[in-house]
């Protein structure tokens, strides 16, 4: 049939990228058809990438599916080759999710409407190019396209301090990208036929001695864009200053673009070197868990908080992957998936109510869920995912990280009980800075100046000024308030997220069916290399609290060699 052949990943990624070039020429006389075209063109992609799969992709198999492959560059042997396995299309759909409904959010954007939205379709086609690529050097030139629509996101829509916040991302993360191109033509380059293609690239024979750096220089580059500390000083900047609808975009699919790096280049393509590395991710992980609540708490600002909160969340991805089982990095993609939807929501309802308090300052507020209770219950939904409610889809993601950390049968005894029992304390961390934030933002702190009603504003139904509403800067009764509830939009928006974060929490073979044949795949070659090595150097785990462990029947099974 002619539908098998057809360039399906190339037409997701191009079609948002070749229709925002007709937006310089869009007849717009009244600036509002710009938004109309951006969003078909948004809903149009998110609709094809659902029929693919849905027709075109088989999740029971493991290998690389949908592959197109033409030649772009032959002089520098850059290919246009792209393809989807289980790592790519929940990210691709989240991707697709995530900026469809935020270029929904930015419908009252009225400044350089034409350049905004305009970015917001380059940006799709980029964030789509990054999980698709198969040419390591497309995935890198994907990701340095990323990177100019953000900036230019941030520097011109965001807020006061949005230039010095823009400056820090775009810094930040080109610089951190070099490591990409250095480790993709080191790789490509090795053993004497240069290839930039994955699959051939992860077939190769590498040394320890070529790995081991190669795999430290990409942990730096993902870990910026995955908010490892204490490189992710970036990312609250970036939030406090950016626009809601671009916040839901940055950690929604951006932070995401970190841990399916690691997965899909690190551990995929550099298993040895994983061996190495896996105690100081996990490590790594527990510090961002703990540490991105405690900053949580030092936040007044409420987009801050969940930025710091978004910081402490991606420690569970680094444990997940660090964790040597099925489960654990299957919680890991889990957690990716769970917290771009929960992040999204929050920033998103964020953007809510700083378009009706004009400040993000929880100090400022208190008590407005009493004119804004649509927003209230919204909002408290969101809260109560992101501290991982049973039912919700965030603690269906923890609880299998940490299962699967806990099951580990490579860390000693000791290592996991104190892994796990400082992830539990951020994780008991959690509802208190979110919970805090609820009430200093909708019911009132007490921090908040005192509310001071005249007596022409008070009207025989409120005979008592502590029935004020800090609503922002302004002091109003509940009935007087100059905005209003969330609007019809607003609340789709919100749902459109919250259905799916009860759906998986409910039910996760959503989202798990669509990766777990891949995920135990990847688990099985990082197993086999940890064999390998640890044969030749039984007490690669043996210092501190560390200890290797390893079945008979599992060395059995793996024949002696020379490691590589």
């Amino acid at each position: 049939m002619m539908t098998e052949h057809f360039p399906w990943l190339t037409a997701i990624v191009l079609l948002p990228l070749v229709a925002s070039l007709l937006i310089p020429v869009l007849p717009d006389p009244d600036g509002k058809r710009v938004r109309w075209y951006a969003l078909g063109v948004a809903i149009a992609d998110l609709i094809l990438m659902c029929y693919v799969f849905w027709q075109h992709y088989d999740a029971g198999i493991a290998t690389f599916q949908l592959a197109e492959k033409y030649a772009w560059v032959p002089q520098l042997g850059i290919n246009w080759a792209v393809s989807v396995d289980g790592l790519s299309v929940p990210l691709v759909l989240l991707a697709g999710l995530v900026t469809t409904l935020s270029i929904f959010a930015a419908w009252q954007v009225d400044r350089k409407p034409r350049l905004f939205y305009f970015l917001m379709l380059v940006l799709y086609s980029a964030q789509i190019g990054v999980f698709v690529a198969q040419d390591i050097l497309l995935l890198f030139i994907m990701w340095e396209i990323e990177l100019v629509p953000v900036y230019l996101l941030v520097s011109i829509w965001g807020g006061p301090k949005r230039r010095y916040a823009a400056t820090k991302f775009l810094l930040y993360t080109a610089l951190a990208s070099i490591f990409i191109l250095v480790a993709g033509l080191a790789l490509g380059f090795y053993g004497g036929n240069p290839t930039f293609d994955m699959a051939a690239l992860a077939l190769k024979n590498y040394p320890l001695a070529l790995e081991l750096p190669i795999y430290a220089g990409l942990l730096i580059a993902f870990g910026v864009k995955l908010a490892i500390f204490p490189m992710h000083t970036w990312l609250p900047d970036a939030h406090g200053e950016a626009s809601a609808p671009v916040s839901m975009v940055l950690a929604g699919v951006l932070l995401k673009m970190g841990g399916y790096g690691l997965i899909r280049l690190n551990l995929e393509m550099l298993p040895h070197a994983h061996i190495y590395f896996a105690p100081v991710l996990a490590t790594v992980g527990v510090v961002n868990i703990i540490y991105g609540a405690l900053a949580s708490f030092a936040q007044s600002n409420m987009k801050r908080r969940l930025a710091y909160s978004s910081v402490s969340h991606m420690g569970f991805v680094l444990l997940g992957i660090a964790s040597f089982t099925d489960v654990g990095i299957s919680g890991a993609l889990l957690q990716m998936l769970s917290h771009g939807l929960i992040a999204a929501v929050l920033f998103f309802l964020a953007g809510v109510t700083y378009d009706r308090t004009h400040t993000l300052s929880m100090e400022e507020m208190g008590g407005i869920a009493q004119v804004m209770p649509k927003v209230f219950a919204l909002f408290t939904i969101g809260a109560m995912a992101s501290l991982a409610l049973p039912g919700m889809s965030g603690f269906v993601s923890e609880i299998s990280v940490f299962v699967g950390v806990t099951t580990s049968d490579i860390y000693s005894s000791t290592f996991r009980t104190v892994t796990v029992f400082l992830a539990a304390v951020g994780l008991m961390l959690t509802p208190v800075y979110l919970l805090s934030m609820l009430r200093q933002v909708f019911y009132g702190s007490g921090v908040a100046p005192a509310c001071v009603v005249t007596s022409t504003q008070l009207r025989t139904d409120y005979q008592d000024s502590q029935e004020a509403v800090c609503f922002g800067t302004d002091c109003v009764l509940p009935g007087e308030a100059r905005f209003g509830d969330a609007r019809p939009r607003e609340v789709f928006i919100a749902v459109s997220f919250l259905v799916l974060i009860i759906g998986i929490g409910l039910y996760p073979k959503l989202a798990t069916q669509m990766y777990d044949v891949k995920t135990v795949a990847v688990n099985a070659q990082i197993r086999e290399s940890y064999v390998q090595i640890a044969q030749s150097n039984p007490r690669i785990y043996a210092s501190g609290f560390l200890a290797p462990r390893i079945d008979k029947p599992e060395l059995a099974t793996v024949p002696t060699g020379v490691l590589k």
